[in-house]
């Protein structure tokens, strides 16, 4: 059974990118084991809320609150709030050559089991199961071995976003266009994942414009985005709508 008490709670939340306000006023709840769906216009601020509840710094937080699990996300690092259970999956995955996808997974989920009191994994017990996320993210083996996204193409640095996840198992994953540049089978194994993960807890936060891939979600609830705030909240008819009439939405066709 869901819990209905929100592991993510956001008030009010304002964010500035350098002199420009990006959010004005953004307020939404995630209980656990729920997805939610954030559609909006492109420059609406889907990709801001993402960064700025990951804390880049670049996205200043300029007023509102934001709780993950009852305490305070803002006045955390980035890297305590990742150790907390956020997860932030990048709609531009950058390369890091030099540095091996199966280390730098290794290291990361080694700082996360730290965090929770929990022993190490070897290189030998990480690799059997990074073996098996990868192969049924459809990634080939041979691809832990290469520098991060290091000459990936755009759909495998969406899928090795998606063994991250898989890896490290956070509380909650912020998906920031996931299925942007996937292929059918890249959307089924993002599909499959998230409704693997969520049946044990975890909650999600989607950012989509893809219809199919929402419906095949089967979010708990849909948000829109609109000029820095949330311009409704609803569930798949309202995906369905925004689909059918786009963005652009008098307040007479939003109240119908």
């Amino acid at each position: 059974m869901k819990s209905t008490e929100p592991l993510l709670q956001v008030r009010d939340l304002r964010v500035d990118v350098g002199e420009r306000n990006v959010l004005a006023s953004v307020s939404l709840a995630v209980p656990p084991g729920t997805v939610h769906v954030l559609m909006g216009a492109n420059g609406s601020g889907k990709s801001t809320l993402g960064l700025a509840l990951a804390g880049h710094p670049r996205y200043r937080v300029a007023s509102g609150e934001a709780r993950f699990d009852g305490q305070d996300l803002l006045a955390l690092t980035p890297e305590a709030r990742a150790r907390a259970g956020l997860f932030l999956s990048f709609q531009a995955p950058p390369d890091i050559p030099g540095v091996k996808n199966a280390l730098f997974a290794r290291t990361a989920l080694n700082a996360v089991r730290e965090s929770r009191g929990e022993a190490p994994l070897d290189a030998f017990d990480f690799l059997s199961s990074a073996r098996t996320a990868a192969a049924d993210l459809g990634l080939p083996e041979a691809m832990l071995n290469r520098p991060v996204n290091d000459g990936f193409s755009g759909g495998e640095r969406k899928r090795n976003e998606l063994l991250q996840l898989a890896l490290l198992r956070p509380r909650l994953a912020i998906l920031d266009e996931i299925d942007s540049g996937m292929d059918v089978d890249g959307v089924r194994a993002v599909v499959s994942l998230v409704q693997k993960l969520r049946g044990q807890g975890m909650a999600f936060l989607v950012v989509s414009h893809y219809l199919q891939m929402i419906e095949s979600l089967e979010p708990d609830a849909v948000h829109r985005l609109d000029q820095g705030r949330i311009g409704e909240t609803g569930g798949m008819d309202l995906a369905r709508q925004i689909a059918r009439t786009g963005y652009a939405r008098s307040p007479q066709a939003a109240e119908a």
